[in-house]
């Protein structure tokens, strides 16, 4: 998913996520950090005029920039595991996603190095960060709003702590993860 991510946006994990966005150097990526602005959410809630300032760009590499960040998603995620307080080992624990983005923009992913027009794409997934061991993932495209149910097997009696990813394939720096647990009663037989 990761790999998916550099692939689209030409770049490493480790490089600063601001280096997605079109006209930013290596000075001023440094300026910025200098100035605690690590993100492309941090850019976005800069005031106008400390924008401009820190930035030093033409209003038309600005417009682009502007474009690129009123593109970037800021997806709202909600979830819910069904029927919490009654699972059972054995029986099927099921997690109801709800995902809202949060502006109305939506068309190809802005990827000025990838070769051809690519759409955004995003996963949810389930996992136990323990035994690093993925137990539910879906696959979606999400426009505005969409509603995702994944699903596994409870395990052996007990307390149980695991990791929802919200994952992009295109951006880096908008991937979400929630921790939540269940607690397992013993096997029930119908």
């Amino acid at each position: 998913m990761e790999l998916a991510q550099m692939a689209t946006q030409a770049m490493w994990s480790k490089d600063s996520y601001l280096k997605q966005l079109p006209h930013f150097t290596g000075d001023m990526i440094k300026r910025c950090s200098e100035k605690n602005v690590e993100t492309v959410f941090d850019i976005m809630e800069l005031e106008d005029e400390d924008r401009t300032k820190l930035l030093q760009l033409t209003d038309a590499e600005m417009a682009d920039v502007a474009r690129f960040c009123n593109r970037y998603p800021n997806i709202e995620l909600s979830y819910e595991v069904v029927g919490k307080d009654s699972l059972h080992s054995g029986s099927p624990v099921n997690v109801n996603v709800s995902l809202e983005r949060e502006d109305d923009v939506t068309g190809p992913v802005i990827a000025p190095f990838f070769p051809q027009k690519r759409e955004e794409g995003w996963w949810v997934v389930i996992g136990d960060p323990k035994t690093n061991s993925l137990l539910s993932i879906k696959r979606l495209t999400l426009q505005q709003k969409a509603n995702v149910k994944l699903d596994f097997v409870a395990p052996s009696p007990g307390h149980h702590a695991y990791t929802l990813y919200f994952m992009s394939d295109a951006y880096l720096g908008c991937d979400q993860e929630y921790k939540f647990s269940i607690d397992v009663g013993d096997y029930e037989s119908a």
